[in-house]
């Protein structure tokens, strides 16, 4: 079963069992996923769909953030429920572990070993890692492991 098609099955229980809250935050991601196939003309792989999660849990934590820094606990709270309900459909995180061994295999593979190869080793490891850890911190330890 595809990502998409568990998206749906989990909307439709979330109607039978009148979980208004949660079929809010499915709809809202089945909506992103449907506007990104009529733009593009395209139909939506589980990657893309894992990108499209992504996107939305980084909008989330900024939401939050910014409800935080309001006072408004109210949203806050409305947008974490968001947020699990989306890291739901994210794979396993990997372990600190797991992220070096990959940048090493990337490294070797294409044989960085200067700063400005960062670009390189991020073109490999991005597919692999996609949704299973945070880009932004796979992007600093790819710098660090380049910088002499």
């Amino acid at each position: 079963m595809s990502l998409k098609e568990r998206i749906n099955e989990d909307m439709k229980a979330a109607l039978r069992a009148r979980e208004t809250a949660k079929l809010g935050a499915i709809r809202l991601l089945l909506a992103a996923i449907k506007q990104r196939e009529v733009d593009e003309r395209i139909q939506i792989d589980d990657a893309a769909a894992l990108a499209i999660i992504d996107k939305m849990l980084k909008q989330r934590r900024d939401s939050i953030a910014q409800y935080q820094a309001a006072g408004r606990q109210d949203l806050v709270d409305a947008e974490k429920f968001e947020a699990d309900v989306l890291r739901a459909y994210m794979p396993a995180r990997l372990s600190d572990g797991e992220i070096d061994a990959a940048v090493a295999a990337a490294m070797a593979e294409t044989g960085a070993a200067e700063p400005g190869d960062i670009g390189k080793v991020m073109a490999v490891v991005k597919p692999r890692l996609a949704g299973r850890a945070d880009m932004a911190e796979v992007s600093k330890r790819v710098k660090a492991a380049l910088t002499p």
